[in-house]
């Protein structure tokens, strides 16, 4: 929907300030006078009032960081209300496999403790989307079995760099051909973010819409170009003809250097809240991301990433490097 002047700006004026100037917050760690985790929250709160603003329906899924959905840290602790308010589900990767290698069931111990915050996020009308890595096929139906069965929506990964459409299952988990219309109607997800091996865009658009699965996460962009209103809406339609949610990946914890926003000469410290580049992702910088100047690329004018998201007609954001508060903290 695009925005309409005048109560609709001033709806996302409050709904910003009404975001912002909630602490979720009691007994976190601080460094140097900040709470990392809280700034987070009040990013992803900002985030969502700026695209209610446009589409009071438009969802706003974090991917890990799942900490956050507590003010204490810990998932015995208070809900964190205002931030659960502002999202419609949570992402978590590796929760049954994956975790410290791929097609390597997660250790009890991390498993255990990553299903106490899912459950409270399902406890508080959070819907859980789970991505696990592996590629024998008894482990991917458990995968989905174990997701299942504690009322999550789940997507076994054949390869980590999330990068093709899976073979197995022939059809998706729980496949079904009903309309959905929000996280909650549905049973199965697709999270395809590479479209490298796709011979060009048609092909790729083409392949998405010949599955049935319910949600589909993608990117804006693909290379040299964004995708176009109509490439989103062919998308909304699975095989059977039921409809489908497409989301849009956006990473806000990190900023990377293949991305439009991206000058030359950037880089660490130029500008302030680049921090360093992430080793393990060449190309990915860490960002001070309480900075005004990351986030006004991110939301809040015609120009940033979300407002690309929300005029191409996708039905919400799927938010990446929401754990970056870690990166600060340790330092």
């Amino acid at each position: 929907m695009k925005l309409r002047h005048g109560s609709l700006l001033a709806l996302t004026a409050g709904l910003l300030v009404g975001f912002s100037s909630c602490d979720d917050s009691t007994s976190e760690p601080e460094t140097s006078g900040r709470n990392y985790r809280q700034d987070m929250r009040d990013f992803v709160q900002a985030i969502s009032g700026y695209a209610r603003g446009f589409d009071a329906d438009f969802m706003v899924i974090p991917q890990n960081g799942h900490e956050l959905l507590s003010s204490s840290g810990e998932s015995s602790g208070p809900p964190a209300s205002t931030y659960i308010s502002a999202i419609s589900g949570v992402g978590r990767e590796d929760l049954f496999y994956g975790y410290n290698t791929d097609n390597v069931a997660t250790p009890a111990t991390e498993r255990d403790y990553m299903l106490g915050f899912m459950d409270l996020a399902e406890d508080n009308d959070v819907e859980v989307l789970v991505t696990d890595y592996c590629w024998t096929q008894s482990y991917m139906d458990d995968s989905y079995d174990q997701s299942f069965s504690r009322g999550y929506i789940s997507f076994a990964a054949d390869h980590r760099d999330l990068d093709n459409i899976p073979a197995y299952p022939a059809t998706p988990y729980n496949i079904n051909a009903s309309d959905v219309t929000s996280l909650a109607e549905a049973a199965n997800f697709l999270y395809l973010l590479d479209s490298s091996l796709f011979a060009d865009k048609t092909a790729f658009l083409n392949a998405i819409v010949a599955t049935d699965y319910d949600v589909v996460i993608i990117d804006l962009f693909y290379d040299p170009g964004q995708l176009a209103p109509a490439d989103v809406t062919s998308l909304k339609l699975k095989d059977n003809g039921g409809h489908r949610l497409v989301i849009a990946y956006m990473s806000i914890g990190e900023a990377e250097d293949y991305r439009y926003y991206w000058q030359s000469g950037w880089g660490p410290g130029n500008p302030s809240w680049i921090a360093s580049e992430n080793p393990n992702w060449p190309g990915n910088y860490k960002v001070r991301y309480w900075e005004a100047d990351w986030q006004s690329i991110i939301y809040g004018n015609d120009d940033s990433y979300l407002k690309k998201i929300i005029d191409a007609g996708f039905d919400g954001v799927y938010l990446d490097i929401i754990d970056a508060y870690e990166f600060f903290e340790n330092r």
